[in-house]
């Protein structure tokens, strides 16, 4: 039987999912060299597609890179784009990576991600940065460690929002500053999920300190019009720069497209650097835990693309 705890759902009798430490991949460790790369290809053979998306994946892109996943909308795939990119850029990279649920209003990234041996969040970081930001070195990464969830295959580590909204009030702009900057110490990519709120602080201060800012849509009329409007606004606030550099990814949420879809890329590519499309997988159907594994090939495709554009800019 399914039960329900502060870290997430679990079944009982079932052993706690296995989860990869910190240890060993921070950022100055590289992933070790396999005879087969994480797409399986054999070592010597011609390089595929993937094996390119993948290679600009792993390459250095220099000091830490935030991306903000944004759409003041709820039910547009803010969380699965935020897991997803996470899931597929850690897999490629082999380390490095961490997803934070930054919303305001009981985020759901912490149950559908990662694995949930410990209920702290960033309320618990939080109360412990002085002491988290004092270590350095191997000390830092178990003294963050311990407020982190982890990948079941270890490809990426997971902050998770707390689910008292008063929290939020401790979202200063200063302290997201400092919880960045901590994240940047520790990881190569932070990606975030930011909430629906854009008059809060902590939603404005993750918008300006990103690096790459990923618009996410579905193709329906008012998620549409609502990620169009957050552009607007950005403009009005002098970040008419992020916008032009942002990307859009648009996920389909039934087998088939909506016949809205081509107008809304051609839309989005006028307004932003470029626009990724990824399927609709019966995998994500569920809204429970999100397993990258389980996803089709076509769809593990789809977002390894949409993950490379991301990080092109870089």
């Amino acid at each position: 039987m399914a039960e329900r705890t502060e870290a997430g759902w679990s079944r009982s009798g079932e052993a706690a999912p296995r989860w990869r430490s910190l240890l060993g991949r921070g950022r100055g460790d590289r992933a070790q060299d396999h005879p087969e790369d994480v797409n399986g290809a054999q070592r010597g053979a011609q390089p595929s597609p993937v094996d390119e998306y993948v290679a600009r994946l792993r390459r250095d892109i220099g000091p830490a890179k935030v991306l903000a996943f944004a759409n003041p909308k709820g039910g547009v795939h803010k969380t699965t784009a935020t897991v997803l990119c996470a899931a597929t850029i850690g897999s490629a990279r082999g380390r490095g990576v961490l997803a934070w649920d930054d919303n305001e209003l009981r985020g759901t990234l912490g149950l559908r991600a990662g694995s949930a041996r410990h209920a702290r969040t960033i309320r618990h970081l939080i109360e412990n940065l002085v002491a988290v930001e004092n270590s350095s070195g191997e000390e830092l990464q178990e003294r963050l460690d311990e407020f982190l969830r982890h990948a079941a295959d270890g490809s990426y580590d997971v902050l998770a929002g707390d689910e008292d909204h008063r929290v939020a009030r401790l979202l200063d702009p200063p302290m997201v500053w400092r919880v960045l900057e901590l994240l940047r110490r520790t990881h190569d990519v932070i990606c975030v999920d930011t909430g629906n709120n854009v008059e809060s602080a902590n939603w404005q201060t993750v918008i300006k300190a990103a690096d790459q800012l990923v618009v996410t849509s579905v193709p329906r009329e008012d998620a549409a019009f609502t990620a169009d409007w957050m552009l607007d606004l950005l403009e009005e606030m002098g970040m008419g720069d992020v916008v032009a550099n942002a990307v859009t990814l648009l996920s389909c949420p039934t087998p088939t497209p909506s016949p809205m879809l081509p107008d809304l890329v051609k839309h989005f590519q006028s307004r932003t650097r470029t626009v990724a499309v990824v399927p609709y997988d019966p995998a994500l159907e569920s809204g429970s835990s999100i397993d990258y594994a389980s996803l089709k090939p076509e769809t593990r495709m789809a977002w390894l693309q949409a993950a490379t554009a991301v990080c092109d800019k870089f």
